[in-house]
């Protein structure tokens, strides 16, 4: 009995268990390490550690000390990378795996948070110096934000929901990242356009070929618009019509178009060769003279010497390429340098070939 009972003593050992940091004590017939976490219920991992290894033996009063592996998944401004670890805190991990996440670092758990048998995902963000743009202006800030969203809200720069923000606001803060921002402004506003009239044509056999008269004065409408302005950083870059209604209507100008045949001036009669010295009237036809006094009357006040300089001569207003195509030149080379009578006779010449189309007031024939 007394070796039997040694023997048994011989095989109990009290060791000592420490689990994650948590010490407990048991007694273990066995003789390996492997032996004392079976009678406990430990099963371990691939990540899971023990010292010593678990085919070690064990003696009375050895400790066992096992850790656990824990998945740690570190997102360190946007890099995501897996890690396993057997701290059992944030802040542990940090230092065990020598993940750079100083003081002045933004953690998404505390650095005391335990990180459980799950594991723990955790977002680190470093301070980052950035650029904003903004209406030609560059200014340069440093912050942890994440995003480029939350960068502008603890940098103060004020945006709102129309401006455009370039990387967008859900951009990943990356360090050096230039940022722009566009003020957007929208206003509406209202005005009043013109709408052209239109123009109705009417045959009208009292008046020559080519003449016209205005009968119904054209008058132009009016439209009230309501108007969308979008501004980029102050300056107009867009218009839209969001609304139009007619306000008065255009009246359409009638005017008479002449069918009347135009009549053939009659031909000077011959005239003698004039003598040597005396040309004042030759070639001269004075046909229709009335017409023309009050075409000329209208054109310039019966004025037959006027040059007021504005590219039209004379009485009846020639202008230079009229004047000589129409053998002008016979008499002056200019139409207020010859007389009534020549300028009638020039006129004459042009209304046998194109009636009183060229005539402003040829109404008043």
């Amino acid at each position: 009995m007394a070796a039997g009972s040694f023997g048994v003593a011989h095989l109990d050992k009290a060791v000592g268990l420490s689990v994650d940091g948590q010490s407990s004590s048991l007694h273990v017939f066995g003789s390996t390490v492997g032996d004392a976490l079976a009678k406990k219920g430990i099963t371990l991992g691939e990540h899971d550690q023990v010292v010593p290894s678990v085919g070690s033996p064990i003696e009375d009063g050895d400790t066992i000390s096992v850790r656990y592996g824990r998945k740690l998944t570190v997102n360190v401004d946007g890099v995501a990378k897996e890690y396993w670890t057997t701290a059992t805190t944030v802040d542990a991990a940090l230092r065990d795996l020598d993940i750079r996440a100083g003081s002045n670092a933004k953690l998404s758990a505390s650095r005391s948070q335990p990180i459980g048998r799950k594991g723990l995902a955790l977002t680190v963000t470093t301070p980052k110096a950035f650029t904003v743009t903004q209406a030609k202006k560059t200014t340069t800030f440093t912050t942890d934000a994440a995003t480029v969203g939350e960068a502008l809200t603890k940098a103060g720069v004020a945006v709102d929901r129309d401006d455009i923000v370039a990387p967008g606001r859900s951009a990943l803060l990356t360090r050096g990242l230039a940022v722009g921002v566009t003020k957007v402004d929208v206003k509406t506003t209202r005005k009043t356009e013109s709408v052209a009239f239109g123009t109705v044509t009417k045959k009208d056999a009292t008046l020559l070929q080519g003449q016209k008269k205005v009968l119904t004065a054209g008058k132009a409408g009016a439209r009230a618009l309501s108007l969308r302005l979008t501004y980029l950083d102050g300056a107009l870059k867009g218009t839209k019509v969001l609304s139009s209604s007619m306000t008065s209507q255009p009246v359409a100008q009638v005017v008479a178009v002449g069918t009347k045949a135009k009549p053939v001036a009659p031909k000077a009669p011959a005239t003698p060769a004039p003598s040597a010295g005396n040309t004042s009237g030759a070639g001269i036809n004075l046909s229709n003279a009335a017409m023309w006094d009050r075409i000329a009357e209208c054109e310039s006040s019966g004025n037959w010497s006027i040059n007021t300089g504005n590219g039209y001569y004379g009485g009846l207003q020639f202008d230079i390429r009229t004047w000589l195509g129409a053998g002008g030149g016979d008499f002056a080379s200019r139409p207020d340098l010859a007389s009534r009578a020549e300028q009638i006779t020039v006129a004459n010449r042009v209304y046998a070939d194109r009636g009183l189309q060229p005539w402003g007031c040829a109404h008043a024939a």
